[in-house]
């Protein structure tokens, strides 16, 4: 792959990120979504204040760049492997960044062997505080009662937008957060379930269950 490139839109809502070419054929460029680009942000704060790294080496503007072009590539592939036109990352894809992102921080002597759960520990706040302030104030109740009842959602590297949309409950929830955050697309709102249902598992009102490619939700 060549020629990585990214640039923030003037709405300042959307990073792209366009790499070379896969079989030959120039793949679309894949669109990684202000809730993303937000959880990647706050990712970058939380590092650059944890006491587990290396302050003294520092946080590098890299850091969150990388991380985004990371989520972009997982989302470019799964619409290679799956034929989407229109890639867009979601939270599935977040899992990517803890390896590439190990590589560039130092950590603290003592934390030899904890890199991973620091990094994992991390995202899962960041994911948390993003969705709890673009979602809060959102009715998800009948959302959690639709899923404890049996309606689980699956999703994953291979699993596409349209089928993570097709298995979810219809509830009054679901599209007001597509609506709160502007996702029209089948790729935005399959994304913006996601955040809702990793919320929702974070905040330990439903459960989780990933292996082998795959998260289901229920």
């Amino acid at each position: 792959m060549t020629g990585v490139a990214c640039r923030l839109t003037n709405e300042g809502s959307r990073i792209f990120t366009r790499y070379g070419t896969l079989a030959n054929e120039t793949l679309p460029p894949a669109e990684v979504d202000r809730q993303l680009k937000e959880i990647v942000v706050e990712v970058t704060r939380l590092a650059r204040r944890s006491p587990d790294i290396n302050q003294r080496s520092g946080v590098s503007a890299r850091f969150a760049i990388a991380a985004a072009e990371t989520v972009a590539a997982a989302a470019r592939h799964r619409s290679a492997i799956l034929g989407e036109q229109d890639p867009v990352a979601r939270v599935v894809d977040l899992g990517t960044v803890i390896d590439v992102l190990r590589g560039k921080l130092e950590f603290e002597s003592g934390e030899e062997g904890r890199e991973q759960a620091v990094l994992e520990h991390l995202l899962r706040r960041a994911t948390a505080d993003t969705a709890q302030r673009l979602l809060g104030g959102i009715d998800v109740g009948p959302l959690v009662v639709a899923i404890e009842g049996g309606t689980a959602v699956t999703t994953g590297e291979r699993v596409s937008a349209r089928d993570v949309l097709a298995a979810v409950p219809e509830v009054p929830a679901i599209a007001q957060v597509q609506k709160k955050l502007g996702a029209t697309s089948d790729g935005e709102r399959a994304a913006a379930v996601e955040l809702a249902l990793e919320a929702l598992y974070l905040a330990k009102r439903i459960d989780k269950v990933s292996g082998e490619g795959e998260t289901v939700y229920g």
